[in-house]
């Protein structure tokens, strides 16, 4: 989310750990990196991610600049808690590993009927320590694993250049160019 419309891979060591069994409920879908720990969003973090997802910085690419209401944002909490409940999937919150507070979020969530695509927003605050690829690396690394899928897709806009170089880092491969609002995505994938 945020800084781009999807990312993610796996390469180098391993990054994640899964809190839980197999494919747990939400509250145990805790994603734990060297630096950052990933928890499932909550009803208690809707101010939070309210005041997050409506700064500019972190919208321009999310969504496209349009700014989410109060009942969009409860909307999407529901629609995570659900998904954890049933797929194990949802959108996470990042926070360092000193618990400074919110870094951002990051997700998995369905890319038109080709199958999840990881997504990612930080905190303008949080850019350039190299939070954005640790977490991508974290949700895409918990998908092609615990998860089970056997890919994961991410969407970047033409002009969002910090998440063209996440893409980079974490070595996914562009299979397409779609038209956007902003103008034209690659679209990417990484498989198991």
């Amino acid at each position: 989310m945020g800084g781009l419309t999807g990312q993610g891979p796996r390469r180098g060591r391993r990054a994640v750990a899964v809190t839980g069994r197999g494919c747990p409920a939400a509250a145990g879908h805790v994603l734990t990196t060297q630096r950052l720990v990933l928890r499932p969003v909550t009803s208690h973090d809707h101010a939070a991610l309210l005041a997050h997802w409506t700064a500019p910085e972190v919208r321009r690419f999310l969504f496209d600049g349009a700014i989410l209401s109060p009942a969009e944002i409860a909307a999407a909490i529901d629609d995570s808690a659900r998904d954890f409940a049933t797929a194990g999937y949802g959108l996470w919150l990042i926070q360092a590993g000193d618990g400074t507070g919110l870094a951002g979020t990051a997700g998995l969530r369905p890319l038109e009927n080709l199958g999840l695509e990881v997504y990612y927003s930080l905190a303008p605050g949080a850019w350039g320590n190299g939070f954005a690829t640790e977490a991508a690396r974290a949700v895409v690394e918990y998908a092609l694993g615990p998860l089970g899928l056997p890919e994961v897709l991410a969407e970047v806009d033409q002009g969002n250049t910090a998440s063209a170089a996440v893409i980079g880092r974490l070595a996914m491969t562009a299979f397409e160019v779609v038209p956007g609002l902003l103008g034209p995505m690659t679209r990417y994938r990484t498989r198991r």
